[in-house]
């Protein structure tokens, strides 16, 4: 019966694709000598740019190869991870069930989770759906991140729900933004509750399905059966390098609410126009997809942000607010709404000047942070104020300049680890087995001649114990995590506790080390005699 009732909806989004209107020739070339010199400068694996103008797609453009020297082409259909552009998803999905009456947003969230808790009791019970969207929870930025990531990971949703109950916040309750990834998984299951079936069937029942967004993909699925999928990538001695590859199977992933979607360029574009033109993209069997009051709440400024000198100097914006799933500035007077999307290797961007009836998408399959933030920004500018005849290489070169800048100040060059630590120094390092509330159990235990830290629910967080200076580190075995973490051991009252940091503590913010109070709790295994261990 559910599947007879999605045919005239698949059956419409058929019949309506993404109109396609070309660009005229000034905006063209401009258009390609953007997407040229960001591919050109950056070294980029595969980029694909489109931009849609009063609900049309004017450009649409994808080159490069879903993996490096495989020599399989990306184009407008090659699926890329749009991580925390997702996050617009979630919130859209809850805006539908607003309109169909199913929750509000002023609805406590214990009413849909009876078991969640926060640090807080208080918390716990005045936090609002609404709140699980704005990023105005106290907790720290990227709180609860090492649940999620790196991927894949033994964590549950409801192992990272559990878990919130152990952060302790950083600031008092709707005082402030702090970036977070956790409570949007919160709202996936909120909305599974209201709406009565899974994070992943409503997404694609409320929004792939009637807005014909028929490449998305969210859940687990297969690779090989999807087909066309971009695969991450990371510079590595001046090469392109792929990383964390898919499997065949690809698995249904606890942070799917918060950056599990995967988006074509045209399904992306698609999106875009629906929410710049609501009067025909926004249409669904003559009906709006949204309501003009939900489309009003998505986009109305929730949580301040700072606004920083590099907007200021660039774009002349006086604020910056969060919204529900979307970021809002100013630029030359222009109102804009966009979010980015960071995973290890894949990086995407959506903007949207309402006021010029304009977006576009940018979604890059390599190391792309400087690439994303120029080519953007050249858009932006495109719109905003053309007259000043910005490129690629103006913001580019801006930005060099500034990280050329900001290392010369730098009070420490970057720390390396000096040495592994053997297995039998002490160095007021206790092997055994270590617990921590939220992220588990833990092992720093012998490994041949060294000492090895091993994450026992998230495997990829392994590495052996080095030095550096006299101070102990875990340098991880995985070069995508690429912040190593201090240890700090200390014993009182004969209670061994571990605390974690990052040696750059300008670092992602997703490796939350900082928030970690290992304890603990056991020996290591006894270890078999040497020959033992030879003959195996």
């Amino acid at each position: 019966m559910a599947m007879k009732s999605l045919v005239p909806l698949i059956m419409l989004a058929a019949l309506a694709p993404a109109s396609v209107l070309a660009a005229d020739d000034g905006d063209r070339r401009f258009f390609d000598a953007a997407f040229d010199a960001t591919v050109a400068r950056y070294h980029l694996p595969g980029l694909a740019l489109g931009v849609v103008e009063d609900g049309k797609v004017v450009y649409a453009r994808a080159e490069g190869e879903r993996i490096a020297g495989s020599g399989q082409r990306i184009d407008t259909q090659t699926l890329f991870k749009i991580a925390s552009n997702s996050k617009a998803m979630t919130s859209a999905l809850l805006a539908r069930l607003v309109d169909q009456g199913k929750l509000k947003w002023d609805d406590p969230v214990t009413k849909y989770l009876p078991d969640f808790r926060m640090h807080d009791p208080w918390v716990t019970q005045n936090m609002q759906v609404r709140d699980l969207l704005i990023h105005n929870s106290g907790l720290p930025a990227g709180a609860g991140d090492l649940m999620l990531w790196p991927d894949p990971n033994l964590f549950t949703r409801a192992d990272v729900i559990h878990g919130l109950r152990y952060l302790k916040p950083a600031y008092s309750f709707r005082s402030r933004y702090a970036y977070d990834n956790t409570l949007y998984i919160v709202a996936g299951e909120v909305a599974a509750k209201a709406g009565g079936a899974s994070y992943e069937t409503l997404l694609k029942r409320e929004v792939f399905v009637p807005l014909g967004l028929q490449r998305c993909q969210v859940g687990a699925w297969n690779r090989d059966a999807v087909g066309n999928v971009a695969q991450p990538h990371a510079r590595s001695d001046g090469r392109n390098v792929p990383v964390r590859q898919d499997e065949a199977d690809i698995p249904d992933v606890p942070m799917a609410a918060a950056g599990g979607v995967r988006c074509s360029l045209d399904d992306m574009l698609k999106w875009t126009s629906m929410w710049l033109d609501p009067q025909h993209s926004g249409l669904v069997g003559g009906k709006p997809w949204l309501s003009d009051v939900q489309r009003r709440a998505v986009w109305a400024p929730q949580t301040i942000m700072p606004v920083s000198s590099l907007m200021r100097e660039w774009d002349n914006s006086h604020m910056f607010a969060y919204g529900y799933g979307w970021r809002m500035t100013d630029v030359d007077g222009v109102w804009k709404v966009s979010h980015t999307g960071t995973l290890a290797g894949m990086y995407s961007a959506l903007t949207l000047l309402p006021d010029r009836h304009v977006g576009f998408v940018i979604m890059i399959n390599g190391d792309a942070d400087d690439a994303r933030t120029v080519l953007n920004q050249t858009l932006v500018k495109h719109y905003t104020a053309p007259q000043l005849g910005k490129t690629v290489a103006n913001y580019a070169d801006a930005l060099d300049a500034l990280a050329a800048k900001a290392a010369a100040s730098a009070k420490s060059a970057k720390v390396e680890p000096q040495h592994r630590l053997a297995a039998r120094s002490d160095r007021g390092i206790i092997a055994g087995r270590y617990r921590d509330p939220w992220l588990g159990d833990a092992t720093i235990c012998p490994d041949g001649d060294g000492l090895r830290f091993t994450a026992l629910k998230s495997p990829k967080m392994s590495g052996l114990l080095h030095m550096a200076g006299a101070r102990p580190m875990v340098h991880w075995d995985d070069s995508t995590l690429d912040v190593d973490a201090w240890l700090d051991f200390a014993t009182v009252k004969g209670v061994t506790t571990l605390k974690m940091s990052k040696l750059d503590p300008h670092g992602d913010f997703s490796s939350d080390y900082e928030d970690l109070a290992f304890a603990r709790v056991a020996a290591c295994p006894a270890q078999p005699p040497a020959r033992a261990m030879h003959e195996r």
